[in-house]
């Protein structure tokens, strides 16, 4: 018996669990008395309520709805329920299936409940993945302008209203003193509140009545958990632009049935009243119907994963062009300038942009931030690690407030001190420093431009047979570059001040390399005339690190540190070299965000580790430390290249190098050879 419409009535045969069953559906079109006359009029051995009322058990209190307890009344000697047992059951059922299913799937999820008192044991197992709730109670019950924001809110605001529920003429006391000026303004006002909140949720709970005022700019890639979704309610869905829909109603002869039914079937199968029905019941009768939670995908597979990346200001430089500094710095000496530098260093963290539109070939895409912290190289190391660990923290505690379910560190943040370890340790989310493919990117970007300058060959076997060097080789990505291009070229060249670490590096890469000839050196300069490839990747900060003019024309040298260790003074003073800047990656998608100092739609190598880890739903800390492992130097290219991350053009401080640009410094470094010869 439903107090909804008659439209969709029904009499259905069917067998459940091994008996035959008659179910017959009668709606009342929202008239109570009708319905009670159709109550007492029934004969049946159980009755299921739709469209009333649970009798709601929110923490310590029981709420008894009266119009459903006179319904009940009705027929006291007929099993009758509002399924409010295996719903509680299949809900929870349904978020811990997702998560399992799905892997992380709702860690640190903004969640939206529309009716937390309907929704409360989904609330209550989400709880277990994440802190960021709104319920919306108080905005749709009297009107307060304000989200109940925990469960523990939510349980206090019931334990407070219940006893008003109960009288009418306190209700609207309550409307009066508290929604009062909301309500003279209309309803209009409350659904502006709620859409903007819809808008901003990450997982919206509720059912399809609940969702109609919205429309698709609001409920565009939203998770939708909920009951009963029909054909012609997944239509709705997909023309909202839902992306994924979880729903925990149970299916009888070709459609979803009501949890009501289901239950009273269930009651009448057993010969048991509701209350009577225990865990060894319900168990039994979903796992031999196979009754689990649909994960619908409207219109095709896909799933919107969530990451952050932290990004800092790499220069003086770069703090002028932020408005309104960039006022300051044109009317101020630099003396006040640098006082602003180190002021702006103990500026809390702060959202610099949204990225969004990142999407892979496979379906999954990408939403996130990217956070800033506001000291620049030259003052994170003017302060012990502690300083920046310290505000790394804060910019973690807000990624997880914005529902990121892993945070990437870039430039000088992934260096400080241990390299992203002790951050990973006291962080509420993952961590990833994005060195991993950072090397890869440069090695990748380096390998191209050998080829395109066509000074090195290359053998069949896709090694080159020339000479590289390794600037600052004993670092976190200088040392992974190393020993991937100990595989990759007949001689490695390893140079950094640390005689012990670059004697250990030189015996692990001819432990993993049989045959690898490698050579080390405390400073760059006494081989560089030699070299057919250079990768540079210290933590000079700008300080001069090799001296070009000695270097062998037609050289190609990837610079992998940020602020780069090679000036575009230098760079200018020899047009017969290359001087490339690391590998940038062309990101899939229509993908925006402010921008990075890179054209649209191209982030660097550390950045888009991030990404594709969000996209391979891979929430876990991944490159962290000095050390990092070439097997996921491997690994998170393969990745790159599934999610369709590709090689950017391949750029320089000056932009993007044409075919023209390559050409020309093949020309000058013949020329410079012959001028040599003779």
């Amino acid at each position: 018996m439903s107090l909804g419409s008659s439209e969709h009535d029904y009499d259905v045969q069917t067998t459940f669990l091994g008996q035959p069953f008659r179910v017959i559906r009668t709606g009342t079109n929202a008239n109570p008395q009708r319905a009670e006359r159709v109550l007492r009029a029934l004969e049946v051995d159980a009755i299921g309520l739709s469209m009333v009322h649970d009798h709601y058990q929110i923490g310590r209190e029981r709420l008894i709805n009266a119009q459903t307890a006179q319904l009940e009344a009705c027929v006291p000697n007929t099993s009758v329920t509002t399924g409010v047992g295996l719903r509680g059951i299949l809900q929870e059922w349904a978020v811990r299936r997702t998560q399992v299913s799905l892997g992380h799937f709702f860690d640190n999820a903004r969640v939206l409940c529309l009716n937390s008192k309907a929704s409360y044991r989904i609330a209550r197992a989400l709880s277990e993945r994440t802190e960021n709730f709104q319920f919306a109670d108080p905005y749709l019950e009297y009107g307060v302008p304000g989200f109940l924001t925990s469960l523990a809110q939510l349980e206090r605001y019931v334990a407070l209203t219940a006893p008003l529920a109960k009288t009418p003429s306190a209700v609207r006391i309550v409307e009066a003193l508290l929604g009062g000026p909301l309500y003279r303004m209309g309803k209009k006002r409350v659904q502006r509140g709620l859409q903007s909140a819809v808008k901003k949720a990450h997982v919206i709970v509720g059912n399809m009545g609940d969702l109609a005022p919205f429309t698709r700019e609001q409920l565009d890639g939203k998770t939708v958990i909920t009951s009963r979704v029909s054909e012609s309610g997944l239509d709705w869905m997909r023309s909202r632009g839902v992306a994924m829909v979880v729903d925990y109603s149970p299916w009888l002869e070709g459609r979803p049935v009501g949890v009501n039914v289901m239950e009273a079937m269930i009651s009448a199968a057993l010969s048991r009243a509701p209350a009577q029905l225990g865990p060894d019941d319900y168990l039994e009768v979903i796992q031999n119907l196979g009754i689990e939670p649909r994960i619908l995908y409207p219109d095709g597979y896909r799933r919107i994963n969530r990451m952050a990346f932290v990004i800092h200001p790499l220069s003086q430089q770069y703090l002028t062009k932020t408005p309104p500094l960039d006022l300051i710095a044109a009317v101020s000496p630099k003396s006040v300038m640098n006082l602003i530098e180190k002021a702006v260093a103990y500026a809390p963290p702060f959202i610099y942009s949204e990225i969004s539109g990142l999407k892979s070939p496979t379906g999954d895409e990408v939403e996130g931030y990217l956070i800033t912290v506001g000291g620049t190289p030259k003052e994170i190391m003017a302060h012990d690690p502690e300083f920046t660990y310290s505000r790394l923290l804060a910019a973690a505690e807000l990624a997880k407030k914005l529902g990121a379910q892993i945070m990437g560190l870039g430039a000088f943040t992934k260096v400080v001190g241990d390299a992203g370890i002790t951050v990973a340790k006291r962080a509420p989310l993952p961590i990833t420093t994005g060195n991993s493919y950072s090397a890869s990117g440069a090695l990748w970007a380096a390998h191209e431009a050998v080829k395109k300058i066509g000074r090195a060959k290359i053998g069949d076997n896709g090694k080159m047979q020339g000479k590289a060097m390794v600037v600052g080789a004993t670092g976190a990505i200088g040392s992974v570059c190393a020993r991937l291009l100990a595989k990759a070229v007949d001689e490695i060249y390893l140079a950094a001040p640390e005689p012990a670490k670059l004697l250990a590096l030189k015996a692990a890469i001819e432990q993993e390399t049989p045959g690898a000839i490698v050579h080390v050196a405390g400073a760059a300069d006494r081989d560089l005339a030699q070299m057919d490839m250079i990768v540079t990747a210290t933590s000079g900060a700008g300080k001069r690190v090799l001296d070009i003019m000695q270097v062998k024309p037609g050289c190609v040298i990837t610079d992998v540190a940020r602020p780069l260790d090679i000036s575009a003074e230098d760079v200018a003073k020899r047009p017969d070299v290359l001087v490339i800047e690391s590998g940038e990656i062309l990101l899939p998608g229509n993908v925006r965000m402010k921008d990075i100092g890179l054209p649209k739609g191209i982030a660097y190598a550390c950045l888009a580790e991030t990404m594709v880890l969000a996209l391979e739903g891979r929430f876990e800390n991944f490159t962290l430390g000095r050390n990092i492992e070439w097997e996921k130097v491997r690994e998170i290219y393969k990745l790159g290249l599934k999610h369709g991350m590709t090689l950017a053009a391949i750029s320089g401080v000056n932009g993007v190098f044409t075919e023209e640009d390559f050409a020309r410094v093949r020309l000058l470094a013949e020329q410079a050879d012959a001028a040599a010869l003779s």
